[in-house]
C-alpha cells in the first residue's frame, strides 16, 4: 500500500474499528505502515486463517466481527480478497454501485496488489452473505499516486 493509499483511508473516512490481518510478512508490514497514517490504533488480530483463505473462509471471519464493529479492515491476499469483494458486491449491477458505474467492472477486470474495496453492509455481520453489500469505493495504487511534477 502506497503512502498516498494509506492516507486515502483516513481522508476518505474509512478508519477501521477492527483489523484482521494475515500473518504473512508482507501483510504485517502493510499494517505496520498503514496504522500510523490512520492516527488511531484499532484492535488488530493477526490471523493464520487469513493467509491463503478462500472468499468463503474470509466471509466466515467477517461474520464473526463483533456487532459494535462498524468498519472492518481485512488485509489479506489474492485470490481470496478480490473474490470476497466480488462475492459481496457482485450481485449488484455496475449502475447500482455508489463507487460509480465503472468501479464494479474495474474491480472485476483487475484487483491489483494494494487495492482497496470499500463495501457498505445493510445488516449485521453475522448476516453477511453474497450480494449483501454495496461497493462504495474501489481505489488502486494508481488512483492515489502522487501527481508527477
Amino acid at each position: 500500500m502506497t503512502l498516498s493509499g494509506r492516507r486515502w483511508l483516513r481522508a476518505a473516512g474509512h478508519v477501521p474499528d477492527r483489523v484482521l490481518c494475515s500473518t504473512a510478512r508482507r501483510t504485517r508490514e502493510t499494517w505496520e505502515l498503514a496504522q500510523p497514517e490512520l492516527e488511531t490504533a484499532p484492535p488488530v488480530s493477526f490471523e493464520d486463517r487469513v493467509y491463503e483463505a478462500s472468499a468463503g473462509e474470509l466471509l466466515d471471519l467477517a461474520r464473526d466481527a463483533p456487532p459494535k464493529v462498524k468498519t472492518l479492515l481485512i488485509i489479506g491476499h489474492a485470490p481470496g480478497i478480490p473474490e470476497l469483494a466480488l462475492m459481496l458486491a457482485g450481485a449488484a449491477t455496475p449502475a447500482e454501485s455508489d463507487a460509480g458505474p465503472e468501479a464494479v467492472g474495474r474491480m472485476r477486470a483487475k484487483f491489483p496488489t494494494a487495492a482497496v474495496a470499500v463495501l457498505e453492509l445493510t445488516g449485521p455481520w453475522d448476516q453477511l452473505g453474497p450480494g449483501a453489500a454495496r461497493l462504495t469505493s474501489f481505489v488502486t495504487p494508481r488512483d492515489v499516486a502522487a501527481p508527477a511534477g
